[in-house]
């Protein structure tokens, strides 16, 4: 059996792709974990196309193969994004890891797309039919299983310029201080002019899959921020009444305890 292929252009891996089984691999920092046994590999760490951020009118885009420490020295990247990747592990694994495997591994605790799902991000898909480029709340489905078709690639990750200058909000709670796996997290954005909330994103890791609760934002925006602070836990109890916790590393009630506190001081901190 082929171990694998490494093709040199994102044309040359999407013909592979179509036409073979294969497991996408840019730094193997998650799929080496699950040890897939009997499908060769789909290398893509020569593709120039896809290790490059760049950046047009509307977005920053990040190539699927940019790794973590890519992205921390470049200045096109936005602080939230900055810093929830400075988070992920250790030097080293920042120096593997890729935005596009940590998307595609479907993880509920993966700290790039926690961000991104705060920062409205979007995901270029793309096969030898074509492209398609779809919200993260559309891709990630659920815990392990995303939208990507069996003949896709992840090609960019695109992050909204108009999020970049709003103030943000992320706290990350791990079993240590350092090379942690959160255990909860949450990041989000807001827009106010004039005391009145005018935008506002929320999403976190603990509850099982990433989520964003557009109902509960929308029922916020238009209130002043003197009103949100005030009653900050009560607006948190709305974003907990949509979210299901399950025991994982630590117990359900641990998660919605924790998630519950630090989305009350997300919104009394506005």
């Amino acid at each position: 059996m082929v171990n694998g292929y490494k093709p040199t252009s994102l044309q040359e891996a999407l013909t592979i792709r179509a036409r073979e089984q294969v497991i996408p691999y840019a730094g193997g920092t998650d799929v080496m974990v699950k040890k897939p046994e009997g499908v060769p590999f789909l290398f893509l760490n020569d593709i120039d196309e896809i290790k490059k951020i760049t950046e047009d009118g509307e977005y920053i885009r990040i190539g699927a193969a940019v790794t973590f420490t890519q992205a921390l020295d470049s200045d096109l990247v936005p602080p939230l994004m900055k810093e929830a990747v400075s988070r992920i592990a250790a030097p080293a694994i920042r120096n593997a890891g890729t935005f596009g495997g940590n998307l595609g591994n479907g993880s509920d605790k993966a700290d790039s797309v926690l961000a991104g799902f705060a920062l409205d991000a979007r995901v270029r898909l793309v096969s030898e039919k074509g492209e398609r480029i779809i919200p993260f709340d559309d891709f990630c489905v659920r815990r392990g299983v995303t939208n990507l078709g069996d003949n896709e690639l992840i090609a960019e990750i695109l992050l909204p310029k108009a999020t970049f200058d709003l103030p943000y909000y992320y706290k990350k709670i791990g079993g240590r201080n350092a090379l942690a796996i959160s255990r909860v997290a949450i990041a989000g954005t807001y827009k106010a002019e004039d005391g009145v909330l005018k935008g506002i994103s929320v999403t976190v890791i603990g509850e099982g899959a990433f989520n964003r609760y557009r109902d509960v934002e929308a029922e916020l925006i238009g209130k002043s921020l003197d009103e949100i602070r005030a009653n900050a836990d009560e607006y948190a109890k709305k974003f907990i009444g949509k979210m299901t916790f399950t025991r994982g590393r630590v117990s359900a009630e641990y998660r919605q305890t924790v998630v519950t506190n630090l989305i009350t001081d997300y919104l009394a901190t506005l």
